[in-house]
């Protein structure tokens, strides 16, 4: 079935298969090293609990099956190992069936902790990371030429991720179509990175640039991925430019690099010969799978051109086919809920965590690709507490017993009781803002900050 080959796109896929496999590495690791701390049997939000309230088809999972933290652990190791093999080449030297099945098991892997994750796997990147990963399962590996048609449905879903980022912008925040939402987006972002305090402080001229260039890319280059080589390229080059800019100006997890992997596949580097034909099991496979993504596509395709666009929603629990989109409005201030402790009730010390602004001449770290689940959360609930509903006051009475595992997701040196826990413990909310040049050159300080006011009352181990 030769129609069905697109030879010229070799370069395309080996690219986003090696690029993809890097960041379902990341994504298991993440799993690895915060699991248990986040989701354990003792753990912030257990997942057992969770399970208790959810059948099967709703999240499916093989911790239905069954769970325990090990378990948990075996199956984030495993990801990683496979992933890292992956990676290196190992779905290109086996079967093209065996490929297909060490893409599939990466993505059922990822499914089961995903759809156990609760809040703190409520990302888009998520949906997105499995959206994609099914796409691999039926691209093929070196015994067979990259079929046109799974190129294709990998075009379709970066057009609705860039799509549905532009179009949620113009219709929320009206910043966006005043081009003023880079005044405040880098200072107020949810993690700012070690260059946000320059970003912050380029002209504001230049901030309406990044905005207008932004509404060119998200709404034109995804329109050019679908017109013939060298044009595919050429809007996948612009597009990678662009997350490029992102990933300097601040950590977004792996959402950049994953955008990234996506635009890879349209690369386009001339016919390779060698192929042989594709066989006529895989070709029907991969028109069966383009069907019900097509099928399935008909509620994104819609909430697309909804004045009420959802924002990151899947609409099935398998995560095939979703709908994307990031900063449909723009924080003006930045609030930090700071979490401390005092042995006395009298003096307080800040816990440090690893990625959100603490001491104020700390430089912001850069920590994307990798995802701080619980650095992400806590700025989200500054926005609003209900984000915090259900496991803040878990995590502030983890810190009054000394938790081990808890403390692991702060900084190395983030915590100011190292050898007895604290007596009390307590949430406080600031307003933080990037220094001036002025008080950068004056204090060496990346951040000022001043007290709002208190955010969670005070626990007490004898309480």
């Amino acid at each position: 079935m030769r129609w069905l080959d697109a030879s010229g796109d070799w370069l395309g896929r080996l690219l986003f298969q090696r690029a993809l496999a890097g960041v379902y590495l990341v994504g298991f690791l993440t799993a690895a090293r915060q699991g248990r701390a986040l989701l354990g049997e003792h753990g912030l939000t257990p997942i057992p609990r969770f399970l208790a309230r959810r059948r099967f088809r709703e999240a499916p999972s093989l911790f239905h099956w069954r769970y325990s933290d090990r378990l948990f652990a075996a199956v984030a190791w495993t990801g990683c190992a496979l992933a890292a093999a992956v990676a290196a080449g190992a779905a290109d030297r086996v079967p093209l069936g065996a490929g297909m099945a060490l893409w599939a098991l990466l993505w059922g892997l990822y499914l089961s902790i995903v759809n156990v994750g609760q809040t703190w796997y409520s990302f888009g990147w998520e949906s997105l990371l499995l959206e994609t990963g099914a796409l691999a399962v039926f691209l093929g590996n070196d015994r067979v030429a990259p079929p046109v048609t799974t190129l294709l449905l990998i075009r379709w879903l970066l057009f609705r991720v860039e799509v549905g980022a532009g179009l949620i912008k113009l219709r929320g925040d009206r910043c966006w179509r005043e081009l003023t939402c880079l005044y405040y987006h880098h200072e107020t972002q949810p993690m700012p990175g070690p260059f946000s305090w320059w970003f912050h402080r380029l002209p504001r001229p230049l901030h309406r640039v990044e905005a207008g260039a932004n509404h060119v890319v998200q709404l034109g280059a995804p329109v050019a991925l679908f017109l013939p080589q060298p044009g595919a390229t050429v809007a996948a080059g612009l597009i990678v430019v662009t997350q490029l800019w992102l990933v300097l100006s601040g950590n977004f997890a792996w959402l950049n690099w994953l955008t990234i992997t996506l635009a890879l596949s349209a690369v386009s580097n001339g016919t390779r010969p060698g192929h042989p034909p594709t066989p006529v099991w895989f070709a029907v496979l991969v028109l069966a799978y383009a069907v019900l993504v097509l099928v399935l596509s008909y509620r994104p395709a819609r909430n697309l051109l909804s004045s009420r666009q959802l924002m990151n929603a899947s609409f099935d629990s398998l995560h095939l086919v979703n709908t994307y989109g990031a900063f449909g409005s723009v924080t003006r201030l930045r609030h930090e809920v700071e979490l401390e402790g005092s042995a006395d009730g009298e003096t307080w010390l800040a816990y440090g965590f690893k990625g959100k602004p603490g001491p104020l001449r700390r430089r912001p770290r850069q920590f994307a690709p990798y995802h701080l689940r619980l650095d992400w959360l806590m700025w989200f609930a500054a926005l609003n507490p209900g984000y915090a509903r259900g496991w803040l006051t878990p995590l502030l009475r983890k810190l009054l017993d000394g938790d081990r595992a808890t403390l692991r997701l702060l900084r190395r040196d983030g915590n100011p009781f190292p050898d007895v826990p604290p007596a009390h413990v307590r949430a406080t909310l600031y307003r933080y803002r990037f220094t001036t040049r002025e008080e950068r050159r004056a204090t060496g300080a990346w951040w000022h900050r001043e007290p709002v006011g208190p955010y969670h009352r005070t626990l007490s181990r004898h309480r």
